[in-house]
């Protein structure tokens, strides 16, 4: 029972993960957060991989998604330091989220809860010929915090998920530690009837 009840949480918590990562991916992509997209897509991967270990008993798919977990914990932890600017770290930085390749932002930048969107004209003489000058105000929720909710509910979700999937392999490695005690993988467990090489011949008496 404690061991289905924990793999079934841990199931869900799997299942909990694929949506908000899902989601997750879908706005980087809007954005173009090539760093992100790329994290994401891994941990993806890594969480398909725990469900699997999960389901089928595969103690050592747990394992690998549980170490996972610690990195895309500390992953997160930064991605809340960056926008956040903690220390020398400036959401401003292209090189970090999208690799230099663009200058992109964050989707919810222009996107967010009551945000408005208005374009600067004539657009200032530094401005790519290529890119819109805007200006965004009204917003409800600066994007920042929108994206630092996103890693705090990672977070959380990953820690719980490390916690479970730690019992998990407790309880499957004691289920196999159990079943080899009675002799269930043991192959000298069941010996059949030994054959004799020589036949004992009884004397016969017949009486007259």
């Amino acid at each position: 029972m404690g061991c289905c009840s924990g793999r079934c949480t841990l199931a869900f918590i799997c299942g909990m993960q694929l949506i908000s990562i899902l989601e997750r991916q879908i706005f980087d992509f809007l954005g173009y957060q090539w760093a992100p997209i790329l994290t994401n897509f891994v941990h993806i991967i890594m969480v398909i991989l725990g469900l699997f270990g999960t389901v089928q008993f595969r103690p050592r798919y747990v394992t690998g998604y549980a170490v996972w977990l610690v990195l895309w914990v500390t992953w997160n932890v930064f991605i809340i330091c960056f926008y956040l600017e903690v220390g020398d770290l400036s959401k401003d930085t292209d090189l970090i989220m999208t690799f230099n390749i663009s200058m992109h932002r964050s989707w919810w930048m222009e996107n967010g809860p009551g945000c408005r969107v208005i374009p600067v004209t004539p657009p200032p003489s530094w401005a790519p010929e290529d890119h819109r000058y805007i200006s965004i105000s009204g917003c409800l929720l600066e994007y920042q915090y929108v994206e630092v909710a996103h890693s705090s509910l990672q977070i959380i979700l990953a820690l719980t998920g490390f916690i479970y999937a730690c019992y998990v392999v407790k309880l499957i490695s004691e289920e196999e530690d159990s079943f080899d005690f009675i002799g269930g993988f043991d192959s000298y467990g069941y010996q059949g009837p030994q054959k004799t090489s020589h036949l004992q011949l009884q004397p016969m008496y017949m009486s007259k």
